[in-house]
């Protein structure tokens, strides 16, 4: 376990989790993810955030320019799962990299279901406020 003096999650030990969560899938997820995963430090605060309360853990991109790839952001798990043991955040990781995962696949298939769920879900999120 690689931990800072605070106890927290350093980079490394995210990334050496996140690499071997993205060995659980099989090779036909990876089909033009040209740009692959990759582990940014800072946190994203989401673009919708009404407080300090929304917090971006991944994202998936395409554009013409840069292909398709997935970011997961490890200052936003940090800062929501600091606390978490390895067991945790990893089970964090995994359902934040599979939810990556899915749009990727969806996108490539044409589908948008799971857009349409993360819209439902930040308009729940801003009807509280």
């Amino acid at each position: 376990m690689d931990r800072d003096e605070n106890g927290v999650m350093t980079i490394d030990e995210m990334q050496d989790i996140l690499d071997g969560l993205a060995e659980e899938l099989p090779p036909i997820f990876y089909e033009e993810l040209n740009g692959g995963i990759l582990l940014l430090p800072e946190a994203h605060r989401s673009a919708y955030a009404k407080a300090d309360d929304l917090w971006t853990l991944g994202e998936y991109r395409y554009s013409h320019t840069m292909g398709r790839y997935i970011v997961i952001f490890y200052g936003s798990f940090i800062r929501l799962f600091g606390h978490y043991d390895t067991e945790h955040m990893t089970v964090e990781l995994r359902k934040t990299l599979r939810h990556e995962f899915r749009h990727h696949m969806e996108s490539l298939s044409g589908e948008d279901g799971l857009e349409k769920e993360d819209a439902a879900y930040i308009a729940k999120y801003l009807a509280g406020f």
